[in-house]
């Protein structure tokens, strides 16, 4: 069930936790989930409770961590206490409500602050306030507000995602999520099952960040954007239940994300627009259509032909049919493509839809949430191309205004994007995240520019990244892409007399221009062969070109030489690691995220799995005995869980099978609320922190505890001992009754 992310990197990713409270229980569960995911990946916990410390302080875990995720835990009701380090703190006036509001605030400038000198994302996860808290309306009221604030705050600071309580309840919900008495042991203030739903959120979350990215959902229709078979009874016979209106809704959700839908299905064109145009109760709408194939050819030939139509490679689409038969031909035919067959019984479907991970979105852009208009409109342009006799007069009726700037902050997260997405016209593929490139274009650093694409059917939106170093003597290019889309049509030679411009009014002589071969890149290796064959120069990596400034400054794009615009191979989508998904690796993906979004998708059901997983226990000097009672047996199946080892012997050290002092008070808390008794944590120092002295230990305060009643039940299980401490306890109990 795994997905390769480890064929391209390098070193294992680290995830660095800093919290409020003692979030060292999140290490079972994100293993697991690295594990699942196939993701290399290594956890680290920055000292307890110093959050402030860690970002603000350079030499921080937090500020070391170049090749991973910065995860920050907060819990509000924390800070009631001061936090020591902290800024601003021990002001005795200060109440509850304004203290947790100061280090709010702090905690806001003092990401900013990280950001702005780390490449690393980070993920700022809010967490539950403890029930006693809750059950005050008035403080969780202040505890929301603070909340919205957070978030309000740092929607606009790139690399830091917010993960609000809200949501994390909305997702993984847990019934019982508060843990006071390990919460007052040693500040573990959660069961172990919310500590799961925790670790499985974050774990959600670095998949949304490192996962590659998809552009298109090819939906079938019949049975699964509505019930029943329109082609039968018309569009006033299908049913549009409340589970075929959540699917929709869905999918209105992925269309405003950014996602292209289209509709594959084997019937009657007009058999399926009948339904879109008499259907008022449709929540997805024509509008939200950017193209479909309605006919009775394989699926596998409708989507390929969807995607030539889209200039988009076939691992960009995401295809969604409820036929066993259906999916297995596409498998087999388009293997590339991600292939996910909904559960049969339609009641699963939006519980499916909302658990399959590939469909998170952390980061929308301006011009992913106008995806589909920016495709409607090139099915327009590219019929006025039809209807023109030349390129010439092609290009002369469509308007082209070209507007290169420099890079603005809120543009960001789109030229990351387009430095992740853009494949063919690029000429090095690097690959930069929004820390990277705020890194690389800080002060004194390289220089970013952007371009800004209209004509009269509209706005291509930002298409084109350049981003280039000056130097003593030349302009070096770093970076030099363009959306395919704006392709073929003269902004390509507009950016290199852009950089040609820019050079001449620094008094620099020349432009050098590094183009890196890649399996997909040659039309950028076409183009410049195109205006600059003579100053072409080999290098390790690929070419140099070399272009006298006052050369590159004139260059114009002269539409007469071509007959026709750049005809360009479909796209293909890139992970982060930069490799195309291969066709095994994708349907391994598949079958992942099939699994997850069935069996993976509760708090409770991911616990029992992570428990289940054991390991051999580790060579100890003692003899292996069995439980020997019912209270021993119990204590070794509690051992087990927590430890997740095979094998517990009774006479077994925790502390030698490698149990720790945390862990410990998973053991205690477990103890507390199988056998209802209070044991001290003062047991923890003693050598006989074991299965047989655990057990003794809980019959004696059980003893103490015990009614008329319960002394039968009792004696059967203390007669199975021999030992005298037990004996006298129970003498001393029965003269007591």
């Amino acid at each position: 069930m795994n997905t390769n992310y480890s064929d391209t990197a390098t070193e294992p990713l680290t995830l660095v936790i800093a919290a409020t409270f003692v979030a060292e229980p999140l290490e079972q569960p994100l293993t697991f989930w690295m594990q699942e995911l196939d993701m290399p990946a290594r956890v680290v916990f920055a000292p307890y409770n110093q959050i402030f410390q860690q970002l603000l302080d350079p030499s921080s875990l937090l500020a070391t961590n170049d090749n991973g995720i910065n995860v920050v835990l907060v819990r509000l009701e924390d800070w009631q206490m001061s936090e020591p380090g902290a800024p601003g703190k021990g002001t005795a006036a200060l109440d509850a409500d304004q203290q947790i509001e100061r280090n709010v605030q702090d905690l806001i400038h003092a990401l900013i602050t990280a950001v702005e000198r780390s490449r690393t994302p980070y993920l700022l996860c809010l967490c539950p306030a403890s029930v006693t808290k809750t059950a005050d309306l008035e403080r969780a009221r202040f505890c929301q507000v603070m909340e919205d604030l957070v978030k309000r705050e740092l929607a606009a600071v790139d690399s830091v995602s917010v993960i609000t309580t809200t949501e994390l309840a909305a997702t993984y919900p847990v019934a019982i999520y508060d843990n006071p008495y390990t919460d007052q042991l040693a500040h573990i203030p959660y069961t172990p099952v919310f500590y799961t739903a925790l670790g499985t959120m974050v774990a959600r979350k670095v998949h949304a960040l490192k996962s590659a990215g998809y552009k298109v959902i090819v939906l079938d229709c019949d049975q699964t954007l509505w019930g029943g078979i329109c082609g039968e009874g018309g569009p006033l016979e299908i049913q549009i239940d409340p589970v075929r209106a959540a699917i929709q809704a869905f999918m209105v959700q992925q269309h405003a994300a950014g996602m292209l839908l289209c509709l594959c299905s084997k019937n009657n064109e007009e058999d399926v627009i009948a339904v879109f145009d008499c259907r008022l109760d449709m929540v997805l709408k024509r509008e939200h259509i950017v193209a479909w194939r309605l006919n009775w050819r394989p699926k596998s030939e409708n989507i390929k032909s969807l995607a030539q139509e889209l200039q988009l490679g076939l691992d960009s689409i995401i295809f969604l049919d409820d036929d066993p038969l259906e999916c297995a031909e596409v498998q087999a035919n388009c293997p590339e493509v991600l292939t996910l067959q909904l559960p049969r019984n339609p009641d699963m479907i939006p519980t499916f839809l909302r658990n399959v991970w590939i469909f998170d979105h952390l980061q929308i852009t301006k011009e992913g949430k106008s995806r589909t208009a920016l495709y409607q409109q090139n099915t327009q342009r590219e019929r006025f191309r039809q209807e023109t006799p030349t390129l010439q007069e092609f290009l002369a009726g469509l308007d082209l205004q070209i507007h290169v700037a420099a890079l603005m902050p809120h543009q960001l997260t789109r030229v990351s994007e387009l430095t992740q997405r853009t494949n063919q016209f690029n000429l090095t593929t690097m690959r930069r995240s929004e820390a990277e490139l705020q890194d690389l274009c800080r002060p004194g650093g390289a220089e970013c520019f952007t371009v800004h694409v209209t004509d009269r059917f509209g706005d291509y939106g930002l298409v084109g990244v350049m981003i280039f170093m000056g130097g003593s003597t030349a302009l070096t290019v770093d970076t030099f892409l363009l959306s395919c889309r704006a392709l073929g049509r003269g902004v390509e030679h507009r950016m290199l007399a852009k950089l040609g411009e820019i050079a001449q009014q620094r008094g620099l002589d020349h432009i050098d221009i590094l183009y890196s071969q890649t399996k997909r890149n040659r039309p950028a290796l076409d183009f410049l062969d195109s205006v600059g064959a003579e100053v072409k120069e080999p290098s390790d990596a690929g070419y140099l070109f070399r272009f006298p400034a006052v050369v590159a400054a004139a260059i114009r794009y002269s539409p007469h030489v071509a007959e026709r615009p750049i005809e360009m191979p479909p796209e293909q989508s890139v992970s982060e690691f930069g490799l195309a998904s291969s066709a095994t690796d994708t349907r391994i993906q598949a079958a992942l995220l099939s699994a997850i979004a069935t069996e993976l998708h509760d708090a409770e059901q991911i616990n029992t799995v992570i428990a289940a997983q054991t390991q051999p226990r580790p060579s100890l000097n003692t003899t292996i005995v069995a439980p020997r009672t019912a209270v021993e047996k119990k204590v070794a199946d509690i051992w087990t869980e927590v430890l997740g080892l095979d094998l517990i012997g009774v006479d077994d050290n925790f502390f030698d099978l490698g149990g720790h002092s945390l862990l410990a008070m998973q053991i205690l808390s477990r103890l507390r609320t199988v056998f209802q008794v209070e044991l001290s944590p003062r047991l923890l120092v003693t050598s006989e922190f074991t299965v047989a002295a655990l057990a003794k230990t809980v019959l004696k305060e059980q003893l103490r505890q015990v009614s008329p009643q319960e002394m039968t039940t009792l004696l059967r299980q203390i007669e199975e001992f021999s030992d005298d401490e037990i004996k006298t306890a129970l003498g001393v109990k029965r003269e007591a009754i």
